[in-house]
């Protein structure tokens, strides 16, 4: 088994927290995880609403339901029958010791205010993503850490390109999608999508229409890493800007999309505040768009944004399991100068990723980094470049180029 990088946050918060919730995407590793945290914690029960018996009786009497089984317990799924929450809150209300239940959920259980406001100041939320590139490795990474403190690798890259690099983007993390062929992993995100649509999707909305929903999808991968327009897909799709908005949500209710927020602050008066939106998992972009590995290595326009996706959803994955977890942005002005990607950390430190799918970096891709570096002085802890050419070098005062493989190689 693959060690999570996420388990010691789950241990860590499960001394302390009532209830734990593991939230992320189906088939990334979460029964794995928490069965694994189970065995680490003796009288542990496991419970799984996927099975049709447990989900009915769990349906049929909440409470009793949760009344029966003595702590601690585990509840994979929990989307399922969410009204176990409200159970869950009653008894944890009654007994507040730490480490009660560990849930799994695979929708975004606190998009539902309803369901979200029923543990609150009784839960913690840790998100579970896809493989990073470095827990295959059997470790974690401090990349991101490190940026924010002012460090970054020095290690060379994994070979010179996009082609060096266009494996590892077309394989994505999903576990079971990673190690097989391009035809294989395009069987398994056929049937993958078809159950996250047909049933998660029936647990947390009614949609009419799920072929709208998949279009909306498709378009959100044909434009993966761009501003977020709702009015011009909904023109794309001849569909009202209502339901494009409220597709959008679904989407990043069930883990298939993720939405990055723009990032401004007073000093920065001429920021745009659209945020991007783009497909949660490299391999799933792939599949959606019909690009290879080999595709990929041979079309420049087509790789960029799939690799800026690429790096945006490795930092995303490898910044939930941060002691401090940082936020993630975006940033762009409207004289043109932009970040794929802003690190903030709650001290207001600051750390910027722009990405290039080039094997060659020019002190002009680091324009809006420097103008991040300018306005913000010390809150600025250092702005890199990544990029698929084999060597990590400086450009100046907290700025660098770094391989792309520095997410995962260490610094």
């Amino acid at each position: 088994m693959i060690p999570r990088a996420l388990e010691p946050r789950v241990l860590e918060a499960l001394d302390d927290t009532r209830v734990v919730v593991v939230l992320g995407a189906q088939q990334v590793g979460k029964s794995t995880l928490v069965n694994s945290v189970a065995a680490a914690r003796p009288g542990t029960t496991v419970l799984t609403l996927d099975d049709s018996a447990t989900r009915a009786a769990a349906s049929a009497d909440p409470t009793g339901f949760v009344v029966t089984h003595a702590t601690p317990v585990v509840i994979d799924e929990i989307q399922r029958v969410p009204d176990l929450l409200l159970a869950i809150k009653a008894r944890v209300d009654q007994d507040q010791r730490p480490g009660q239940y560990l849930l799994t959920g695979s929708a975004n259980i606190l998009t539902a205010p309803r369901i979200a406001d029923a543990l609150t100041g009784r839960a913690e939320y840790l998100r579970l993503g896809p493989f990073t590139q470095s827990e295959p490795q059997g470790r974690g990474s401090t990349f991101v850490s490190e940026l924010l403190d002012g460090d970054w690798p020095r290690a060379p890259g994994s070979g010179i390109g996009r082609a060096a690099y266009a494996g590892v983007v077309a394989a994505g993390g999903y576990p079971e999608a990673r190690e097989r062929s391009e035809i294989r992993r395009a069987r398994f995100f056929d049937s993958y999508l078809d159950t996250v649509i047909q049933r998660d999707l029936s647990s947390i909305a009614r949609v009419h229409d799920q072929d709208n929903l998949r279009r909306l999808l498709l378009a959100v991968a044909a434009t993966s890493s761009s501003l977020m327009n709702i009015d011009s897909l909904a023109r794309d799709l001849a569909l009202p800007a209502s339901t494009v908005r409220t597709y959008m949500s679904l989407l990043e209710t069930l883990f298939l999309s993720v939405r990055l927020p723009a990032w401004s602050t007073n000093l920065l008066s001429r920021t745009i505040k659209t945020p991007k939106s783009m497909i949660a998992d490299s391999g799933l972009l792939c599949h959606l768009i019909g690009a290879g590995q080999h595709r990929l290595a041979a079309d420049g326009n087509l790789a960029g944004p799939v690799i800026e996706s690429f790096v945006v959803v490795e930092l995303l994955r490898q910044a939930a399991w941060q002691t401090e977890v940082p936020q993630l942005f975006h940033f762009r002005d409207r004289d043109g100068r932009e970040v794929d990607v802003v690190l903030e950390r709650r001290d207001g430190s600051i750390a910027g990723v722009e990405v290039k799918a080039a094997a060659t970096v020019t002190a002009r891709d680091f324009r809006g980094l420097v103008h991040l570096r300018d306005k913000l002085g010390d809150r600025f802890k250092l702005g890199i470049v990544m990029y698929t050419g084999e060597h990590a070098l400086p450009f100046g005062d907290r700025l660098a180029a770094v391989p792309i493989s520095g997410l995962w190689s260490g610094a």
